[in-house]
């Protein structure tokens, strides 16, 4: 880890360490759980848990879509619209972010809606991919579409290094574990009962190709051929993610399985390509599909919902 990162992360841990105790009310260390209940199902995430999206939506703007899985997740598990269902993800958040919503700031959300307690299940995590991991500043949601439609230059392996990709070379699981930590004990702490799952991501394209692509109103392909620093970051993010659920023995959900063979260069693509009715018409492009979100909330379901 660089010294700058390292420097990032104790900041970051401090900070959280701080909100921990000020949430409690009294040290950490004194800090017993609340008399709250708590809420069955507890959410926190980016736009892959959100999927909202609006145009001229400003960063610090919590966007969330009616069609998200942990909303289709909660009409499975019969708590949608009560108390019982607490989602604080937000499209463009981040694990450790200043632009918008960090997973410190929808943990004290969550928080403030009562959402940890005794009676909570299951607490749904899903972060990452809009981090900074390596040497340069560039995140996913700065450099994705001007990456994607270079043809130029595209988005091998050496855009990392050039400061035009997020930097996949810092992706580890151990930084990983590290920038969730405090919030994972958080959670164990006042929800002692609750299954903590970080949620993997779907597949946008299969492990180890080399360009990417998305459809185009489902009759034609963009396609860049040079993609493999763009897939590179997605595959170590997966790893990573993998890796930290059990360093911290936490679940591991891996929507990647579950989506494989449906990413956006596929014959039944379930995430949004652009205007393609295969998926939704006016889905946000690079993100799951109601259908796509379903399968990941039917498969959440089956394993910890019931």
């Amino acid at each position: 880890m660089t010294s700058k990162l390292a420097r990032r992360c104790a900041r970051w841990l401090g900070a959280v360490t701080t909100t921990v105790a000020a949430l409690a009310g009294v040290p950490a260390a004194q800090a017993a759980p609340p008399a709250a209940p708590g809420s069955t199902l507890v959410v926190l995430g980016d736009s892959f848990a959100a999927n909202g999206f609006r145009w001229e939506a400003d960063a610090k703007e919590c966007l969330r879509g009616p069609t998200s899985w942990p909303t289709q997740l909660s009409r499975l598990m019969g708590v949608v619209g009560g108390s019982d269902f607490v989602d604080v993800s937000c499209s463009g958040a981040a694990i450790e972010t200043d632009r918008g919503y960090s997973l410190v700031q929808e943990a004290i959300n969550a928080d403030k809606a009562g959402a940890f307690g005794p009676r909570t299940t299951l607490i749904a995590v899903q972060f990452g991919l809009n981090d900074v991991w390596g040497a340069n500043p560039t995140t996913l949601w700065t450099s994705l579409i001007p990456c994607v439609f270079n043809l130029a230059e595209g988005c091998g392996l050496e855009a990392a290094e050039q400061g035009r990709i997020t930097d996949y070379r810092g992706v580890s699981g151990a930084l990983y574990a590290e920038r969730i930590r405090a919030v994972v004990e958080y959670l164990r702490y006042y929800a002692p009962q609750a299954k903590v799952v970080l949620v993997g991501y779907p597949e946008l394209f299969p492990a180890g190709q080399s360009f990417a692509c998305f459809s185009v109103l489902g009759i034609g392909q963009y396609v860049q051929p040079r993609a493999a620093g763009l897939v590179e970051y997605l595959d170590r993010i997966d790893a990573a993610q993998r890796d930290a659920a059990a360093r911290l023995g936490i679940e591991f959900f891996d929507s990647r399985a579950r989506t494989a063979g449906h990413g956006l260069c596929s014959e039944q693509p379930w995430l949004n390509g652009a205007l393609d009715p295969r998926a939704d018409l006016v889905g946000i492009p690079f993100h799951p599909s109601a259908h796509g979100d379903s399968m990941i909330a039917e498969a959440l379901y089956e394993r910890y919902g019931k």
